[in-house]
């Protein structure tokens, strides 16, 4: 059984900067057995990450719609799993406003990192959050889960203008904070083909590369990527070949 101080030891195992900041997309199942359960882990990781900046995606783009408009800021559930929906009620924490790709934040400068994302239209907008956490060269941590859950590399096709990515038309949407308050959020969604289900065909190049390498976290087998270098390899290789991530399209090995 894993323990708050193993699970600790194995994140400096893998090298992670205390004081920078770490994005985690993370599967609990994947992680195995923990004393406390997955408010053990969210321990680990706060306190891990005490001087910098941690960041988890509390993502409602499942619910949140033209059909249910409203994104409640301080009640709207994740879609994602248990981790950040534990997360986002811990106290200190702080929500973005987006309404369907909202991120929550603890540690320094949560505050500053986690506002004015209302004002971005497209779900991973180089204003919001996603793209604050290539200025700040974050580290994404991908517990249990592969590269198709890497919310970020949304972002850089969306940077890129990357045909077929975002809806021409915008949804109206709602962001309600707390006192009631309600700000109009108009916003493209993702669409197309199931572009992020292909993530996994750069697995091999990115850490070839260095821009990920695998690690071991509880049980469950870590992908610790680089934001730098991803956005670098990523935006060389969807610069060759925009489609590289539709179903028709080669491992990328064999475009090289």
């Amino acid at each position: 059984m894993y323990t708050k101080a193993s699970l600790i030891h194995q994140l400096e195992a893998m090298g992670i900067d205390k004081q920078g900041t770490l994005l985690v997309h993370s599967s609990m199942k994947s992680i195995g057995e923990v004393e406390g359960g997955a408010e053990t882990v969210l321990d680990a990781l706060s306190e891990y990450m005490q001087d910098g900046l941690l960041v988890l995606p509390t993502h409602t783009w499942a619910w949140i719609n033209a059909n249910n408009p409203k994104y409640y800021v301080e009640a709207s559930p994740v879609c994602i799993g248990i981790l950040p929906e534990l997360f986002r009620k811990r106290r200190g924490v702080q929500r973005t406003y987006h309404p369907t790709h909202s991120v929550a934040a603890l540690g320094r400068d949560a505050v500053a990192f986690t506002q004015g994302d209302e004002r971005c239209d497209t779900p991973c907008h180089r204003d919001s959050a996603w793209g604050k956490l290539l200025d700040r060269k974050a580290t994404i941590l991908l517990v249990g889960v592969d590269l198709r859950r890497n919310t970020f590399m949304h972002g850089i096709e969306e940077w890129m203008d990357i045909p077929g990515r975002l809806t021409d038309e915008h949804e109206q949407l709602y962001t309600v904070l707390g006192d009631g308050t309600e700000i109009s959020v108009p916003s493209r969604r993702h669409c197309g083909l199931s572009w992020s289900e292909h993530f996994w065909k750069v697995d091999t190049l990115l850490e070839k590369r260095g821009a990920m390498h695998q690690a071991q976290w509880g049980d469950a087998l870590v992908r610790v990527c680089n934001t730098v270098k991803l956005n670098e390899v990523l935006s060389e290789q969807l610069w060759l070949n925009p489609n590289l991530f539709s179903d028709n399209e080669p491992l990328v090995a064999e475009i090289l």
